[in-house]
């Protein structure tokens, strides 16, 4: 092998001649570069040359790839993260943010002085459920299906159209601190005759209830019964403040104080005798406590949270709600006409139907592939005999029978028989198939 430096030593044979070199080389920025050169020379011991070249190159920068799914979830993860961040505050503050007491009047989910949550209770424990409705709707539907009783506390805030709809309750009905409409309405039996603090009371009549319960605190509405045989109890300033009588086959009890039923004054004198007395023999109890009208509400009170957000913020969640819209309309996706495209990879058919068979024989679903095969061979069979495709089998088999000469029994094994045990069983349905289709086709 000669060495570069030997070359140089020996004296070169005149020469005379063109040579052209080419030269590739790749550099870093994916650069190739081309050199073409072009020389005469002679020489005689020293091989002299001159020469003249010219080099051309080029160079291409890659294509920028495609994101992940993995790199597009990392680029909206802080995002993501911000949203999931406000959604949970937002349910933890909606969580922790207190329920609003119970406060009413006379109302059985009020624990304080005057509810009447301890008589609630009582009346749960005798087998008497209190249920409280807070609307007309409510206590008509609860009370229909088994009479239950009905009690309704601060009729005043009723209109005469929601009284008139009560007045078709059927059950036993106790109106507490009745006003004129009231009486008007629910109690005709009786009418107001004036008013007086509520103090300590004697009976003063016959009705059981009052007389097991002894003294109680009455007073308030002083009330007149209108109605012969009524039962006119615990009598103020001369006037009774109970009344009580049977109409349409329920009782009516208009009680003028609301005080025996609180539970402040439950556990005094005979107050508790004469709640339970009185409410005794309902299954249950239809609790009706109106609420206040929206205009009558009192100042102050603890608001939900969507009431604690001003207006405006509202207004500037519509426009972020918009700006996104726009946004989101301006990113999309434009459509357009569609434009044919190459495939990138021609699958052939028989791929297809070995990838099919490769997936029934992973779930070992024989009976799906066996059901595809006697689908496929009836549709060609039905064709050739020329029968509608929704066919009996029954006629299918006769049809097929006759052309063939088998038994119809056997061809209805082979095309509507039970699914196969095992592969090898459906290798042969296979082939049992093909041989009958064949017959079909050559007869």
């Amino acid at each position: 092998m000669t060495s570069p430096a030997s070359i140089l030593a020996e004296p070169a044979p005149a020469r005379a001649g063109t040579g052209t070199r080419t030269r590739t080389g790749t550099r870093t920025g994916t650069e190739t570069g081309t050199e073409t050169g072009t020389g005469t020379g002679t020489g005689t011991g020293t091989g002299t040359g001159t020469g003249r070249g010219t080099g051309t190159g080029t160079g291409a920068t890659a294509a920028p790839t495609a994101r992940s799914p993995r790199e597009e979830l990392r680029r909206w993860r802080a995002p993501l993260a911000v949203v999931l961040l406000i959604l949970l505050g937002g349910t933890l503050v909606a969580m922790l943010t207190p329920a609003p007491p119970t406060t009413g009047y006379l109302d059985p989910g009020n624990p304080g002085p005057q509810g009447t949550r301890a008589l609630a209770d009582i009346l749960a424990q005798r087998g008497q459920p209190v249920l409280r409705v807070d609307s007309v709707t409510a206590a008509q539907a609860a009370g229909r299906a088994d009479r239950a009783g009905l009690v309704i506390t601060s009729p005043y805030l009723l209109t005469t159209r929601q009284l008139a709809e009560l007045v078709r309750m059927p059950g036993n009905l106790m109106v507490v601190e009745p006003d004129s409409s009231a009486l008007a309405a629910l109690g005709p039996g009786a009418a107001l005759t004036g008013a007086a603090p509520s103090r300590p009371a004697k009976p003063g009549c016959t009705l059981s209830a009052a007389t097991a319960a002894g003294g109680a605190d009455m007073g308030g509405v002083l009330l007149r019964a209108t109605v012969p045989g009524a039962w006119q109890c615990y009598r103020v300033d001369g006037q009774p403040s109970l009344v009580r009588y049977l109409a349409h086959g329920r009782s009516v009890t208009l009680l003028g104080s609301g005080d025996p039923l609180t539970n402040s004054a439950l556990a005094s004198r005979g107050d508790a005798a004469l709640a339970l007395n009185l409410l005794r023999g309902d299954p249950r109890i239809v609790w009706l406590v109106p609420s206040l009208p929206a205009a009558a509400a009192v100042p102050g009170a603890q608001k939900s949270l969507l009431q604690e957000i001003p207006g405006p913020a509202y207004l500037v969640a519509l426009q972020v709600f918009i700006a996104a819209g726009l946004v989101a309309l301006w990113r999309m996706r434009r459509l357009g006409p569609l434009v044919a495209e190459p495939l990138p990879v021609v699958v052939r058919a028989s791929e297809t139907v070995e990838g099919h068979s490769r997936l029934y024989q992973s779930r070992r679903t024989r009976d799906r592939a066996a059901a595809v095969l006697r689908a496929a061979a009836l549709h060609r069979i039905t064709a050739r005999l020329a029968l509608p495709g929704n066919a009996d089998p029954d006629a299918v088999c006769a049809a097929v029978a006759a052309r063939t000469g088998r038994e119809a029994s056997e061809v209805r094994s082979v095309l509507f028989g039970p699914a196969p045990r095992d592969d090898a069983a459906l290798v042969a349905l296979g082939r049992e198939m093909d041989a009958l289709e064949g017959e079909v086709r050559t007869q």
